[in-house]
C-alpha cells in the first residue's frame, strides 16, 4: 500500500487553513473561489494578506511540497548542491521514470535502464538520502502517479519541476510546474515568486457516459482555449458535472491542463476525493477534510455567478459531450469522435492506424484501464484480430500490481498487447519503435497528453493523435483512424460484422489496491557523513559552475544566433529522447540546443549562417564559435514561445552557449520564469510586426540596460548590412527580485549569497 503520509504536516495545515480562508475572505471582502483559497492560504510572510491584481502582481507563496523527476532533478540537485543547506525545508520527493527506454517489455527494459543509467540513478539516491528527500525507484511509477497516490492532499500547495504536475489537481491542489531554480528556492527556505493568476471558471453539468470519458473533458477544453489560451491562469473545474467525476478523472484532466498553458487546474473536495484518499491508505486524510468540507472548495457565491468571480467562464454539457481525438502535431486540434473520419480524409493524414498507446501519467488509473480492459476482452471474445501495435503503460508499480492481480494485463496481452515499465516512456520520446519507417508517413493514436512533431518516436511524418484510452484501444482494434466505435461495425475473422459495446470499468478496484514492494526508499535520518561523489570524466553528470552577470557592453555587437520560424517548443529548444541521459551534464546537453528550431532565413533546422567564418554550422557549433571569439548572441521567436515542458534546460543551454537575450513575440509561462531564473533577459516586442526587421547578417545592441527597472522598455538597435539601421522598442516583465537576479547572474546566485 501507499507510503507514510506525512500526518503531522497535514494536521497543521487543516488545523490552520480554515482561519486563514476566513482572514482572507474578511481582508478581501468578498467571496473566494478555491484557487483563491489556496493562494491566499500559503501566501510568504513577505506578501500580506491583501488584494493582489491578477495577472499583474508578483507575489510570494510558501509550498507545502516539491516533486522531481529523474530528469530534471539531475539539474536542480546540482543546483541545490550549491546553496548551502544540510536539508530540505519542505517535504520533497525524486521519483526515476524519465530515463527508462520502452523497447522490449517492462522487465528488459528495466533491467537495462538500470545498468545503463546506474550512474544517474545511484548520484540521484545518494543525493536524496543526504539532503532529507524521498526517493522513488526506477520501476516505482510515473512522478504525478505517485504523488496523487501518496503525497497529494486537498486544499495543498506544491510545486513540481514537471509541466504535468497539476496531476495532483485531481485531489484538489494547486500543484503547479515549474524549472528547477525554482524548486531550489523552495528547497532552500526561500520565499517562491508567482504572477497572481488569473482564474478561468469551467462549470460541468450533466454526466459522463457510454463511450465518453474524463479525458474528452480536457480536450474539448484544449479546443476551446488553445494552447496558449490559459497562459497565466488556474482552471478551476465546478458544478454537479465535476462531483461526478472520480478523483483519478479529475486528475486527467487537470493533468493534461499543461498543454493549455495553464498556470494549474483545479477541483474542490467532494466524495469521490474522499473514496479515492480512503483506498490510498490515507483515511485520516480524508477525516481532516471532511471536516473542513467548506473551505476546501469555492465559496457557493463563485460558483452561483461565476461570471463575476472568474475572468473567463466555460460551460460544457458532459451527458451530451462527445469522444474527442485531438491532433496531429499539436494538443488543441479538437474533432468530435463523428467529424474526425472526415477531418482525416479532408486532411490526408494516414487513415491506417499503426500504433495505438495507452497508460502514461494521466491515464492509467485502475478507471481507465479496467475500461479500457474490457474492449480488449470484446475483442477476443468477438473474434476480432487487432489491426495495430498496442502498448500499456502502467502509471505505478501500485497499478501495475493490482491490475494484474485482477486479470487486466492477462485481458491486454489476450489481445496481443506488449506491457512496458511503469514510467514515461513513449510519452517523452523514450521509444525505440520497430519497424517504423521514418520516411513514410504514418499514424498512431495515444491516450498522452503532447504530440508535437517528432515527440514519440523522433519522426516528423509520425502523424500522432490524442485520445482517451477508450478511444485509443477501439482505434487500434479496428487498425484505422476511420472508425467511430459508437455508430460502425468490424467485420471479425468468422465474417461477421460485430459491434463493440461501450467500455464498462470500475471507479476504484473492488478488492482495493495492492502492491508488494512499492518502490519507496526513505531519506537517511543524518545525511551529512554522506558523500555526492562525481566523477571529473563523467558524460552523465558535471558540477555546475555559476553564470556570471550579463554586462552592458556585452549587449553591444551583438549577433543573431538564430531566428526560429513558428512553433518552438522546449521540444526544439531542447529535445527529450536520446538527449535526456544528459541531462546532469550541461556542456554535453547543450549539444542539442535549438537543433529542432526552424530557421527563419532557410527554412532549415540546425543550420545558421555563422557571420565570424561566414559558413552555416549547426546551432550549437555557431554559438561556441561566437562565445570563443567573445561575441554575444540573440535568439529570436514568434508566439508562445518555450510551449510544453518545464524543462529549464531550455534556459540554461542558451545561456550556457554565450546568448544573452531571447526576444519573442510572446513566451509560454513557465520558460520565461527559467530564463529569468538563469540571469538571461527574455524581452518581447512592442509591435509584433518588428520580428520581420531582424536580418540574418544584423548587428545588435540593446540599449537600457543598465538603467533597466520593472516595466520600463528597452531600446533594440539593428545595424543592418547595407548601412540603414532600425530601432525596436522591447517589454520588460521583470519584477526588482528578477533584475536583481540578472544583477546577479543567476537566481541561484542570490540565493546563495544571502544564504552563506
Amino acid at each position: 500500500m501507499s507510503q507514510p503520509f506525512d500526518f503531522d504536516l497535514l494536521k497543521n495545515h487543516y488545523e490552520n487553513f480554515s482561519n486563514k480562508v476566513k482572514s482572507a475572505r474578511s481582508i478581501l471582502g468578498r467571496p473566494l473561489s478555491l484557487s483563491e483559497k489556496i493562494l491566499y492560504g500559503h501566501l510568504h510572510p513577505e506578501s500580506p494578506i491583501q488584494e493582489y491584481a491578477r495577472g499583474k502582481d508578483y507575489v510570494f507563496f510558501a509550498p507545502d511540497r516539491v516533486a522531481m523527476q529523474d530528469a530534471t532533478a539531475q539539474m536542480a540537485l546540482l543546483q541545490f548542491m550549491t546553496c548551502g543547506k544540510s536539508k530540505t525545508a519542505v517535504p520533497s520527493t525524486v521519483h526515476c521514470d524519465h530515463l527508462i527506454l520502452a523497447k522490449d517489455g517492462a522487465d528488459q527494459d528495466l533491467k537495462t535502464s538500470n545498468i545503463e543509467n546506474s550512474e544517474v540513478f545511484d548520484f540521484l539516491k545518494s543525493i536524496s538520502t543526504k539532503y532529507g528527500i524521498g526517493f522513488w525507484k526506477p520501476g516505482a511509477g510515473i512522478i504525478h502517479q505517485i504523488v496523487l497516490e501518496n503525497y497529494a492532499f486537498p486544499g495543498g500547495m506544491m510545486i513540481g519541476t514537471d509541466s504535468h504536475t497539476p496531476n495532483a489537481g485531481g485531489l484538489g491542489m494547486v500543484a503547479i510546474g515549474v524549472g528547477g531554480a525554482d524548486a531550489v528556492d523552495v528547497m532552500a527556505g526561500m520565499p517562491w515568486e508567482l504572477k497572481m493568476p488569473k482564474l478561468i471558471g469551467v462549470k460541468l453539468t450533466g454526466a459522463l457516459s457510454g463511450w465518453t470519458s474524463a479525458k474528452d473533458v480536457i480536450l474539448k477544453v484544449a479546443g476551446i482555449l488553445t494552447v496558449k489560451g490559459g497562459t497565466g491562469a488556474i482552471v478551476e473545474y465546478f458544478g454537479d458535472g465535476a462531483k461526478s467525476l472520480s478523483c483519478t478523472g479529475k486528475g486527467t484532466i487537470c493533468n493534461m491542463g499543461a498543454e493549455i498553458g495553464a498556470t494549474t487546474s483545479t477541483f474542490g473536495y467532494d466524495e469521490s476525493m474522499a473514496k479515492y484518499l480512503k483506498a490510498t491508505g490515507r483515511a485520516t486524510v480524508a477525516d481532516l477534510c471532511d471536516k473542513i468540507a467548506s473551505d476546501l472548495t469555492g465559496d457557493p457565491e463563485c460558483y452561483a455567478s461565476p461570471e463575476k468571480y472568474f475572468d473567463q467562464v466555460i460551460h460544457i454539457d458532459l451527458s451530451s459531450l462527445e469522444p474527442h481525438v485531438n491532433g496531429p502535431y499539436t494538443p488543441d486540434l479538437a474533432w468530435p469522435i463523428s467529424e474526425f473520419a472526415k477531418a482525416v480524409k479532408d486532411n490526408g493524414y494516414p487513415e491506417k492506424l499503426e500504433v495505438g498507446l495507452i497508460g502514461s501519467c494521466t491515464n492509467s488509473s485502475y478507471e481507465d484501464l479496467s475500461r479500457a480492459a474490457s474492449l480488449a476482452r470484446q475483442a477476443v471474445e468477438k473474434k476480432l484480430k487487432v489491426k495495430s501495435e498496442f502498448t500499456v503503460t502502467p502509471g505505478s508499480e501500485q497499478i501495475r500490481y493490482t491490475i494484474d492481480r485482477d486479470g487486466l494485463l492477462n485481458d491486454f496481452e489476450k489481445m496481443g498487447g506488449v506491457v512496458l515499465a511503469n514510467a514515461c516512456g513513449p510519452c517523452i520520446g523514450q521509444w525505440a519503435r520497430h519497424n517504423a519507417n521514418p520516411s513514410k508517413k504514418n499514424s498512431i493514436i495515444t491516450s498522452f497528453n503532447r504530440n508535437f512533431s517528432k515527440r514519440n518516436d523522433g519522426n516528423a511524418n509520425t502523424h500522432a493523435f490524442v485520445a482517451s484510452p477508450e478511444i485509443v484501444t477501439a482505434l487500434a482494434i479496428a487498425g484505422t483512424l476511420n472508425f467511430n466505435p459508437l455508430t460502425d461495425t468490424l467485420e471479425n475473422e468468422e465474417g461477421v460484422w460485430v459491434r463493440l459495446d461501450p467500455p464498462v470499468g470500475h471507479e476504484l478496484p473492488p478488492k482495493g489496491f495492492d502492491v508488494e514492494d512499492a518502490g519507496y526508499v526513505a531519506p537517511a535520518e543524518n545525511g551529512h557523513e554522506i558523500q555526492i561523489n562525481i566523477n571529473p570524466s563523467s558524460k552523465r553528470l558535471q558540477i555546475l559552475t555559476p553564470f556570471e552577470p550579463i554586462k552592458s557592453d556585452q549587449l553591444r555587437g551583438m549577433r543573431v544566433l538564430i531566428k526560429a520560424k513558428g512553433k518552438c517548443t522546449t521540444d526544439h529548444i531542447s529535445m527529450a529522447g536520446p538527449w535526456l541521459e544528459f541531462r546532469g551534464h550541461l556542456e554535453n546537453i547543450s549539444n542539442n540546443c535549438l537543433i529542432g528550431a526552424t530557421n527563419y532565413f532557410n527554412g532549415e533546422a540546425n543550420k545558421v549562417l555563422n557571420l565570424y567564418n561566414n559558413e552555416y554550422m549547426g546551432v550549437p557549433d555557431s554559438a561556441r564559435v561566437y562565445k570563443a571569439q567573445g561575441i554575444s548572441t540573440v535568439v529570436v521567436g514568434e508566439e508562445n514561445y518555450g510551449e510544453g515542458s518545464s524543462r529549464e534546460h531550455a534556459a540554461m543551454e542558451p545561456r550556457h552557449l554565450g546568448v544573452k537575450a531571447v526576444i519573442v513575440k510572446s513566451f509560454a509561462r513557465i520558460h520565461e520564469t527559467n530564463l529569468k531564473k538563469q540571469g538571461m533577459l527574455a524581452l518581447t516586442f512592442a509591435q509584433l510586426s518588428d520580428y520581420d526587421l531582424i536580418r540574418q547578417d544584423d548587428l545588435l545592441e540593446i540599449k537600457g540596460y543598465e538603467s533597466m527597472t520593472p516595466g520600463k522598455q528597452l531600446e533594440l538597435v539593428l545595424a543592418h548590412s547595407d548601412g540603414s539601421k532600425d530601432s525596436i522598442l522591447l517589454n520588460n516583465t521583470y519584477n526588482q527580485q528578477q533584475i536583481e537576479w540578472l544583477a546577479e547572474g543567476s537566481a541561484l546566485n542570490k540565493i546563495r549569497r544571502e544564504l552563506i
